[in-house]
């Protein structure tokens, strides 16, 4: 076992504890991409040579792929979120991203190809959302709108989040009354696996989960 040092900041991890490790392919399969044509498909902005806007959430991420690093304007959401994994999932975004729209089909984890994946210490993270917001659907929408989210009509309260462009999260929040206990659902487009495996749709889920908490 290696170590960190006092001034050394520990290795940064994913919810069930695997470490975060950036392939320096991803970068450099990035840098062979043809950017005009990766920005209209990732919806994606191209700011400079080598450089892309991304949205994420309420903010947009800063791709420097010559300089193989990620920045937001916004500091406050790498205080709020691990660094390294949003890193990590933009640059598995714009590799893999494809040419599809939505599918206008809402679907749960379990209607996922890959949904035995998410057992065990991959389930999906909605236990402290429902202990923060079982009883109290109003803060839930209020935390939903600070990260851009948009309200539907379903539920208690849902909100669509947008990680990236093309990934859209449906938060659904039953409240508990003296019946019934609160609970959480999140649901995806039918179309997320065109662009994401399912490591990436459990990461994204639990980072954007994480925020709203």
């Amino acid at each position: 076992m290696t170590l960190c040092r006092n001034d050394q900041k520990p290795p940064a991890r994913t919810p069930d504890g695997t470490l975060i490790r950036i392939p320096e392919t991803h970068w450099e399969d990035l840098a062979g991409k043809d950017l005009d044509l990766l920005c209209a498909v990732a919806r994606a902005e191209a700011l400079l040579p080598g450089v892309i806007g991304l949205p994420f959430l309420h903010r947009t991420l800063v791709v420097d792929i010559p300089g193989r690093s990620v920045a937001c304007a916004d500091e406050t959401l790498w205080r709020q979120a691990d660094r390294s994994l949003v890193e990590l999932l933009a640059l598995v975004y714009l590799l893999r991203v494809q040419p599809a729209g939505l599918a206008g089909e809402m679907i749960g984890v379990a209607q996922l190809r890959d949904a035995q994946f998410f057992q065990g210490p991959h389930l999906l993270d909605t236990g402290r959302l429902v202990r923060r917001y079982g009883g109290d659907a109003a803060a839930f929408g209020a935390a939903a709108r600070r990260l851009g989210g948009r309200p539907l009509d379903m539920a208690d309260a849902a909100f669509e989040l947008r990680p990236f462009p093309r990934i859209p999260l449906y938060y659904l929040l039953w409240q508990g009354d003296e019946e019934f206990a609160p609970r959480l659902s999140i649901l995806f487009d039918r179309s997320i696996e065109k662009h994401f495996a399912a490591d990436a749709i459990w990461g994204t889920v639990n980072l954007v989960s994480r925020l709203l908490a």
